[in-house]
């Protein structure tokens, strides 16, 4: 019933605005063209009101191409010019003339002409839209909406003085509120007019000289015109009328930042984060440039815990903060830490998908890969669709050295995955590649890598992986080094990457270009997981106490390393 009621007031409109075409008949348009125009057109809005946009800009299409002088339909046509997704500037110049033809035939119409006069102030044509919009509220005096719209013109025209006119007429109609102030503030400040923005400011306070919100604004405002004592004057009386008011610490501690006292600065985020009136979303965004700044600064860890822990003492139960306090362990390289409280977060709101995919992630970067399993299972059953998660639980069986259930794993991401997405194929299949090397099967990895670089040749993973290979079987050497250029030529950050260009050279015996190379990986990498590379190389340069000092290093994140152990212990490894 609504679709119909919809409908026939949409012909009642095209009709109307048919009607009132006076040049029509003396156009040459037949008249059989006109009439069928005007019920296309209606079709046109009937497909619109159904969401089928493609259809209802073709019907509309096929309408002004039968009568281009109905400026309802060419109105139409304009505004869907401006709203095609790839529309350019030339396009929107075209729409904009079109709706012209409307608004100058009945300017008295409000929505289309108020559309029109919004779209000239989009696409930056100011003057136009003032002129529409001033004409509009002739046919409408007296309506607020239609007003205030005119005073954003006359400003967003650059004439603040006849903006403020405006908003002083809207007060004597409706009456003084905060917004038209605002308003006539930001006039004033855009004519460099500090007494009368301060003026009016003060206008607005002598309403209600107890509200905080208004002495805070005060309270701005003289900051913003540099007069510090002023502006703490009105800042000392929202406090006095709201003292527990979280934005009043707030808007303290920038007063404190921009004069240097760190201490001051400190003090007032510690109180705006505890107050009990300032909103958690505040609160976050706060901390958050807090602990940027901190960072930034090389941090004062405590303080920031000290902080989270009165935040999580006011909110246990607010998911946000546990995500905070998550994030910022990450920073810290703390993945226990960002693990334990994201999983505070994920027990308030266990149907967080994100939330469990990071899960996923942390705990791999923990090395806990049955956790990171665990959680991938959880996070399969809000993403059961995400052959990405499919992927990390086939990485985390590898690195258990559960290969069947690795093979498994892969196996049902290349199920899930669309046979288009040739790059996801190729990245899933050079993960097979590494497992078959990783269980000894060379002649199956070989195929693997071989089918990974058929389907994406500059897929950079597994031409660093095939390159690997056989650098460490000391096979197809020349080839193992064009690959891995291509792969550092891709990612030239990438340490792992020139690592094993430096390993292709080291296994061709050009120990000088090896040198060169695992220098650039070690300067890249900052995990200190390159260590035995580079000491190896270093010994085949000739530089043994170089090379015992990598490994000696290397030893100290990977202390069970039974090899390294006996090479920094006998010194005689490579002599042997």
């Amino acid at each position: 019933m609504k679709q119909i009621i919809a409908i026939l007031i949409i012909l009642l409109t095209t009709l109307t605005a048919v009607a009132g075409k006076k040049e029509t008949a003396t156009q040459g348009i037949p008249f059989a063209d006109q009439r069928k125009a005007e019920y296309i057109f209606v079709q046109a809005q009937n497909e619109k009101l159904k969401g089928n946009y493609d259809a209802f800009y073709e019907l509309l299409a096929y309408a002004h191409e039968l009568d281009s002088t109905n400026t309802a339909i060419s109105f139409y046509m304009g505004m869907s010019l401006l709203r095609m997704n790839n529309t350019n500037q030339e396009r929107c110049e075209r729409g904009l003339a079109l709706m012209k033809k409307h608004f100058e035939a009945q300017p008295e119409d409000l929505y289309e002409t108020t559309f029109y006069s919004d779209a000239n102030m989009q696409l930056g044509h100011p003057e136009e839209a003032l002129r529409a919009i001033k004409l509009l509220n002739e046919y409408n005096p007296n309506r607020l909406e239609l007003q205030v719209r005119l005073a954003e013109a006359y400003s967003r025209s650059g004439d603040y003085a006849q903006s403020n006119a405006t908003y002083d007429s809207i007060a004597t109609l409706f009456g003084k509120a905060i917004q038209i102030t605002s308003s006539k503030i930001e006039n004033y400040m855009a004519m460099n007019d500090s007494v009368g923005a301060l003026s009016e400011m003060r206008d607005l306070l002598a309403t209600a000289p107890q509200n905080d919100s208004y002495n805070i604004a005060m309270s701005g405002l003289f900051q913003h015109f540099g007069q510090t004592d002023s502006a703490m004057y009105y800042l000392d009386r929202a406090q006095e009328y709201a003292p527990d008011n979280g934005y009043i610490y707030l808007t303290r501690a920038e007063f404190y930042k921009m004069a240097g006292d760190s201490v001051g600065y400190e003090q007032q985020i510690y109180n705006a984060l505890t107050a009990e009136q300032l909103d958690v979303d505040s609160k976050l965004s706060v901390l958050i440039g807090y602990i940027r700044g901190r960072l930034a600064e090389e941090d004062t860890t405590q303080q920031i815990n000290n902080l989270f822990t009165v935040l999580i003492q006011q909110h246990p139960h607010e998911a946000k903060i546990h995500q905070l306090y998550s994030e910022y362990f990450f920073t810290k390289k703390d993945y226990k830490g960002a693990i334990e409280q994201l999983g505070y977060s994920l027990d308030v709101n266990p149907t967080d998908a994100d939330g469990w995919r990071n899960m996923v992630i942390l705990n791999m970067m923990d090395d806990n890969y049955p956790a990171a399993v665990k959680a991938s299972e959880k996070a399969m059953e809000y993403n059961p669709d995400n052959v990405d998660l499919v992927r990390y639980v086939a990485g985390c069986y590898y690195q258990m050295k559960e290969y069947e259930k690795a093979i498994e794993a892969y196996n049902k991401a290349l199920q899930m995955v669309d046979s288009t997405e040739v790059d996801v194929i190729s990245e899933i299949i050079t993960g097979m590649g590494d497992l078959a090397s990783e269980m000894g099967d060379d002649e199956k990895a070989v195929e693997y890598y071989n089918r990974a670089l058929e389907l994406s040749p500059l897929n950079s993973g597994a031409l660093n992986n095939y390159a690997y290979f056989l650098a460490q079987r000391g096979q197809d050497l020349d080839l193992a080094e064009r690959m891995a250029a291509l792969a550092v030529k891709d990612e030239p950050d990438n340490a792992n990457f020139i690592d094993t260009y430096a390993w292709v050279y080291f296994a061709k015996k050009d120990y000088k270009m090896a040198l060169l190379y695992i220098k650039s990986a070690v300067e890249h990498d900052e995990d200190n997981h390159l260590l035995e590379h580079y000491g190896d190389i270093l010994w085949f340069n000739g530089e043994p106490d170089a090379a015992v000092e990598q490994w000696t290093k290397a030893l100290e994140t990977d202390p069970d390393n039974e090899l390294l152990q006996r090479k920094v212990k006998d010194k005689t490894y490579y002599e042997e």
